[in-house]
């Protein structure tokens, strides 16, 4: 990659971007510095991937913070973007819930609790 960024390959967003037809980038920081969400477009409307925005649903549905953070308070600012982004909570995609493996189909047979396909509606848990 160190590479690629020497020889003018790689290039830099810092705010909001669009990288692609449909495909947006949005600084969150929080988690660390720097850090962002991707936004894209399907069938269903746009779905926010959050990577370590959120780490897991529980953390964006109830305000915590995980740990190890570089700044609390872009990790909670980074929550309000990412539901302005999304039209609905079911359409954020957190980076490490095993849940999203669970709520997504699998992207083709064989792939379950690998690889999922977040253009389709997920199956929401309903409370207990």
């Amino acid at each position: 990659m160190v590479r690629k960024v020497f020889a003018g390959i790689v290039e830099f967003h810092d705010g909001a971007s669009q990288i692609a037809p449909g495909i947006t980038v949005h600084r969150i920081g929080g988690h660390s510095k720097g850090l962002q969400c991707v936004c894209v477009k399907t069938k269903r409307g746009n779905v926010v991937i959050a990577s370590d925005a959120t780490h897991l649903y529980a953390h964006i549905e109830t305000g915590r913070v995980f740990p190890v953070t570089y700044n609390v308070g872009d990790v909670l600012e980074g929550y309000a973007t990412i539901k302005k982004l999304a039209p609905s909570m079911g359409h954020i995609v957190p980076g490490h819930d095993p849940l999203v493996l669970i709520r997504y189909p699998a992207a083709r047979p064989g792939l379950e609790g690998w690889v999922v396909r977040i253009d389709a509606e997920p199956k929401i848990d309903k409370p207990a």
